[in-house]
């Protein structure tokens, strides 16, 4: 299913954080979203999964408007995954990922065999069904993490909307988390701190800065060294990964004179 933004604009507290954004996802692609902290990602992420009403234009996903679905429809569409926040509530593993079924049922409609299996299978998919009956708290960060992308899978969304889904993990797991998403080809938009794993997973990337979007791109077009100094304030040398072919780059903090 595809996504489209149209002249997005989000203003906080009187000041403008989103200015004018347009975007597209096509159906089964993955489009990162990158830039600086600060740069508007999360808020635009949050127009997009009907958290923060935009100031101006619009959200849409095939084609019906976000903003004008029903919370229950929009969360049976998109599958969410933020960065892991602390819980003051003891759920079991299996619980947190039940959860995802939420918006399939009736407000006191019990869980059903097709529920249970489909969330075995969304634990098995991120190597955390031995963890079903354990309590979500006692888990570390990353395992968590791993819990939050089973939850948004149990919703059998038709778009993923991931914020930062490989924070806390170790690297065998970023790698996991990654190749899991691709492989599901679903309509993926995520946005990642780590240029080098954007631009092995990203079929294209949309660069923001300070609420503008700068740059439109594939991770060529776009992971240059000019643009990576202007957008990340650090200087880049640009080759290829010796396997993949894809884009890497290794970094260089500016010279004092700078």
């Amino acid at each position: 299913m595809k996504l489209k933004t149209q002249a997005v604009a989000v203003t906080l507290a009187g000041r403008r954080i989103v200015k004018d954004i347009s975007l597209h996802v096509a159906a089964g692609e993955i489009v990162g979203l990158i830039g600086p902290n600060g740069s508007g990602k999360s808020t635009l992420l949050r127009t997009i999964y009907r958290l923060l009403r935009p100031t101006a234009g619009y959200v849409q996903l095939g084609d019906d408007d976000v903003w004008q679905m029903s919370a229950r429809e929009s969360a049976r569409r998109t599958g969410v995954v933020v960065q892991e926040s602390p819980s003051d509530f003891e759920f079991t593993v299996a619980e947190v990922v039940q959860m995802g079924r939420t918006p399939h049922k009736g407000m006191l409609a019990q869980d059903t065999k097709t529920d249970a299996t489909i969330v075995a299978e969304a634990l098995q998919r991120v190597a955390m069904l031995a963890f079903a009956e354990r309590s979500y708290n006692t888990l570390s960060g990353g395992e968590k993490q791993r819990v939050l992308l089973a939850r948004a899978l149990a919703q059998q969304p038709r778009l993923l909307v991931l914020d930062e889904p490989t924070n806390h993990l170790d690297i065998r797991y970023q790698l996991d988390i990654l190749e899991l998403v691709r492989s599901l080809q679903i309509t993926t938009l995520v946005t990642l701190h780590d240029l080098n794993l954007t631009a092995a997973y990203c079929q294209r990337l949309y660069v923001l800065d300070q609420g503008h979007l700068i740059a439109v791109g594939g991770p060529e077009e776009v992971l240059t060294p000019a643009l990576v100094r202007q957008v990340f304030q650090v200087d880049a040398v640009v080759g290829r990964h010796p396997t993949t072919g894809c884009v890497q780059l290794a970094f260089i903090p500016l010279a004092d004179a700078d």
